[in-house]
């Protein structure tokens, strides 16, 4: 009964350290969403822009290093934003095309390292959908893994290792117009992956997501 107590009152006191470091959430609507989004059908989400940054560069580590993270993360977050989107699919009012032939469409197009110099409505005519998700996330690793589970030990919680900002919108095929944009800066626990931060952001866009029923 002890260790269950305890492990209750860590888990408290985790979330409510991450909370405390998290800014709302900032919107931005257009005026035209909703007649968008009973117009939308099919959905597309583009393989994230990451960056990511150390306050001490950690031994050992290379830029290059740095960079084929970049791209790793990149691509996790991307399919762990439709494997939960895919899982919820009955909440939303349209469907999420496959990651593999998201990305496929886009190399055979040879656009898939250079999405930035591509216009939204060229992206949506490529992959044949009706809208794309853009989002970004810029990480700053702000202390080491192993300070952070010492404090865990000596404390009794984590102050996490990092803090980042997610930046997720929706632009349209017609002009590639922003039709939904959302802002939020988080702070990424000690155990996370890619995978795992991915589903606490999308638990956190909750019910601002404009295509949920």
């Amino acid at each position: 009964m002890k260790k269950l107590i305890l492990f209750a009152s860590f888990c408290i006191l985790t979330f409510s350290v991450f909370a405390q470091g998290e800014t709302a959430k900032q919107i931005f609507k257009s005026p035209d969403l909703a007649s968008f989004v009973l117009k939308t059908k099919t959905v597309a989400i583009l393989p994230f822009k990451v960056s990511i940054s150390y306050k001490k560069m950690p031994k050992g580590m290379t830029l290059d290093q740095i960079k084929e993270n970049e791209i790793a993360e990149s691509q996790q977050m991307q399919q762990g934003m439709f494997t939960y989107l895919l899982r919820k699919s009955d909440e939303y009012s349209v469907s999420f095309q496959e990651v593999d032939r998201t990305n496929a469409l886009l190399k055979k197009a040879g656009v898939f390292n250079s999405l930035d110099e591509v216009t939204s409505d060229s992206l949506c005519k490529i992959l044949n959908v009706d809208a794309v998700i853009k989002s970004s996330w810029n990480y700053a690793k702000t202390g080491s893994e192993a300070g952070a589970i010492a404090s865990a030990l000596l404390l009794g919680f984590s102050k996490g290792t990092g803090s980042g900002q997610l930046v997720m919108q929706i632009n349209d095929k017609v002009e590639g117009k922003m039709m939904w944009r959302m802002s939020k800066e988080m702070n990424e626990g000690t155990f996370s992956n890619a995978s795992e931060l991915m589903e606490r952001m999308m638990r956190k866009v909750g019910r601002v997501f404009p295509f949920e029923k």
